[in-house]
């Protein structure tokens, strides 16, 4: 065949007319299309150029094609491709006419008026007036060809019509759409439960999607300049070595979708060889027949690639596309949430070690069993914490507290706030002076040091003041001594030989923070062989709706239950009953629920060479001229010790004899009172002793009051209520003391 080199070619307009072509451009953010006279008569539109609203041309299509038409758009400027689909035209008397074939394209932003597309436009649109406003047609498609094209909004292609038995994509089923919905629903709901990024890959391993499953998945993600795979399934171990550090600029699919963060569909192995022809001889091993490779993008910025393998051929029809970029989107997020959640658990785990001592406590002549729980959701990080601190003098402290809040500012409060106290007790101060020092510290720290008036308003927490509770004890591991000072902390507890827990009341000060120069008194316990000491912050007493009364109670029962158990089970079993299965028995009276971190601290003396622990149960306590509030504690005590006498009406009488006695000392001389109660025996014949002592010689005499008088019985009640009661005078001072059996018969008050 001769060409001639001196004659033009057929224009584009003669090219179209030839193939029965029209040509259309669809301005989505304007609502207008633009159509040329084939394109207007394919639609059933009169066949002239013209501009017409896009609610005309949807009008005149089968709403069902409208809609699925619009969607391959979208999967279309996703991809960077050619939207294509078949669309019915219907008359006015909603009969199909005809089915014809559209293909759209966008034009990119920043066309400029040279390239081939937008020089077609011009030629073959440039003439078409508007048939909406009335502009002038030439002056509209001359700015359109000239200026760039605004992204994602004017979309240029064709329309050709299509024989009714033109082979083409199988029609979507209602059957096939609710499968395709539900299996979207079921795969976002166990991706959004997945935790993990081992849960994420388990859980799209698994995905079956309908009609057309992987066969093999894998999940690439970025790692500074590399692309290395994460997970995968269905190709076996050996297929992941390829593929674990991968540069940026090597031609394989996964990091070219990275790259353009477009996905990449590889139909035959044909095809995959000729476009990435370097790493094909990697893909050839597998029995793979075609390939999606996608990206995953999450927050606009793309972390990887996913890759579905398919051992049997896939056409990737617009709605498998769909579904592969769906499943994309929801695996991008999914593994977005899994990495956040990862690095909040990582910076959580590695704070909790700073939190607590950098080894095992090991206190000699005593054993020391610890826990740290840190409260539900954020970051699993708060404001409590413990220490075991060696003393140079041979003796351990003890410490625990709690910073206020339990927020990331209270576990740094609580960092440096453990650093002091720790550098103070090693300095050799004494505790009172430790707790002074360390709150001296802690108002330093959360006070700004200005005036009000003065204060910056750059300080993020000017605003934001903070305390913190707290509670040291010095023990000396050879005496069993506990030096013991309190900075607003509940009280430590003592677990008795026979299981018996008590609470010990101490003398205690404001918590760290409140007052820069505060005083903190020592208070003095011994802790006898067999006995266990509990130290604990509020999160123990009061998770689960308890107050202070009721928390107690339930600290309690935990410690009769496990009479026999050593430290470490019996720090499980406290755990557990707040924070495991048992917590729902044992719920509180408070409406609120809401959980607190829990530190708590068990130390226990070992056992004395020669000395066997006793079976009953003792308890000390002394009682200020000045502290006269005390003689309530001291009731306290006596109930506890009696938390399971079987005589309730003796348990009042007790309680009301102790009261007497000590009232008697605070009025009647000028020294201290020392209570000792203790109960020997076997239960159900059990004896309670009561003794307070003080340093007065002058001996109680009875008195005989009259019906007015507001005192003067004490003597009468220790006649009526104890089973026995007498007066030991001693070197300095003297004892006055009762005696009650449990199985004495019930008082006959006639």
């Amino acid at each position: 065949m001769r060409i001639d080199q001196g004659s033009a070619g057929p224009s584009v307009d003669e090219v179209l007319d030839a193939t029965g072509t029209g040509v259309w451009r669809w301005d989505r953010k304007a609502g207008l299309v633009t159509l040329d006279t084939r394109a207007a008569g394919l639609l059933g539109l009169p066949r002239e150029s013209s501009t017409v609203p896009t609610s005309v041309v949807r009008a005149r299509l089968h709403v069902a094609d409208f809609i699925e038409l619009s969607g391959i758009i979208t999967l279309a400027a996703a991809e960077g491709g050619i939207a294509e689909g078949r669309l019915r035209v219907v008359g006015e008397d909603g009969r199909v006419r005809r089915t014809v074939r559209a293909r759209l394209r966008y034009l990119d932003a920043g066309t400029p008026a040279g390239h081939p597309a937008a020089r077609a436009a011009a030629e073959v649109l440039g003439g078409i007036g508007t048939a909406v406003d009335g502009t002038d047609a030439a002056s509209t498609a001359a700015d359109a060809a000239a200026s760039p094209v605004p992204p994602g909004s004017l979309l240029l292609g064709t329309l050709v019509e299509a024989p009714e038995t033109a082979p083409g994509p199988a029609t979507v089923t209602g059957d096939w759409q609710r499968a395709r919905e539900a299996f979207l629903l079921d795969a976002g709901r166990a991706l959004a439960e997945a935790r993990s990024t081992a849960e994420v890959l388990r859980v799209a391993a698994t995905l079956s999607m309908p009609g057309f499953s992987p066969d093999g998945l894998a999940v690439f993600t970025v790692q500074g300049d590399r692309l290395t795979v994460i997970g995968h399934h269905g190709n076996g171990s050996f297929a992941e070595a390829p593929f674990t550090d991968l540069p940026m600029s090597t031609p394989y699919p996964a990091t070219e979708v990275v790259r353009t963060g477009r996905a990449i569909y590889l139909a035959d192995r044909a095809e995959y060889q000729r476009r990435f022809p370097v790493t094909w001889p990697l893909a050839a091993r597998f029995d793979g027949h075609s390939w999606a490779f996608l990206p995953l993008i999450a927050g606009g910025r793309t972390i990887g690639a996913w890759m579905a393998a398919f051992s049997s051929p896939v056409a990737f029809t617009p709605d498998e596309r769909s579904v592969l970029t769906t499943v994309a989107r929801m695996l991008a997020q999914a593994l977005s949430r899994a990495h956040v959640h990862e690095s909040e658990q990582e910076l959580s785990a590695g704070l909790q070690r700073t939190m607590r001592p950098a080894h095992a406590p090991q206190v000699k002549g005593m054993t020391v069993a610890t826990r740290y729980i840190p409260t539900g959701g954020g970051l699993q990080i708060g404001g409590d914490w413990y220490d075991v601190i060696p003393l140079h003098s041979g003796r351990t402290a003890l410490v625990i507290g709690d910073v206020q809040g339990h927020d990331v500012r209270a576990a740094g409060l609580m960092a440096q706030l453990r650093v002091a106290l720790r550098a103070y007790a090693s300095e050799g101060h004494s505790p009172e002076a430790v707790l002074s020092r360390a709150s001296r510290f802690m108002a330093g720290m959360t006070r700004d040091p200005l005036d009000d008036a003065e204060a910056s308003p750059d300080l993020e927490d000017a605003d934001d003041p903070r305390f913190a509770t707290c509670l040291y004890v010095e023990a000396d591991p050879v005496a069993g001594t506990l030096d013991i000072v309190r900075a607003g902390h509940p009280d430590p507890a003592i677990r008795l030989p026979d299981g018996t827990l008590m609470v010990r009341p101490t003398a205690g000060g404001l918590p760290l923070g409140v007052d820069p120069d505060p005083d903190y008194p020592t208070t003095r316990l011994v802790l006898g062989s067999g006995e266990t000491l509990l130290m604990c912050t509020d999160g123990l007493i009061e998770t689960g709706g308890h107050d202070v009364d009721t928390g107690w109670a339930r600290i309690r029962s935990v410690f009769a239950e496990h009479p026999d158990a050593d430290l470490e089970e019996l720090a499980d079993a406290l755990v557990q009953t707040v924070h495991g299965p048992p917590s729902h028995h044992f719920t509180g009276p408070l409406a609120d629920r809401r959980d607190d971190d829990i530190a708590l601290l068990l130390l226990s003396r070992d056992p004395v060479a020669g000395h066997v622990p006793g079976a009953g149960r003792r308890t000390v306590l002394s009682v200020a001229q000045t502290e006269a509030s005390r003689i309530a504690d001291a009731r306290g005590q006596l109930r506890d010790l009696l938390y399971d006498w079987t005589a309730p009406d003796q348990v009042d009488g007790a309680v009301l004899m102790l009261s007497e006695m000590l009232t008697n000392v605070l009025v009647h001389t000028d020294g201290d009172a020392l209570m000792l109660a203790e109960v020997t025996g076997e239960q159900g014949f059990r004896r309670l002793r009561v003794e307070v002592a003080d340093q007065s010689d002058e001996l109680p005499h009875r008195r005989h009051p009259g019906e007015l008088a507001s005192s003067g019985r004490g003597l009468i009640l220790m006649d009526l209520l104890a089973g026995n009661w007498g007066v030991d005078p001693r070197g300095e001072g003297k004892a006055i003391w009762f005696e009650v059996g449990e199985d004495s018969p019930p008082m006959d008050w006639g």
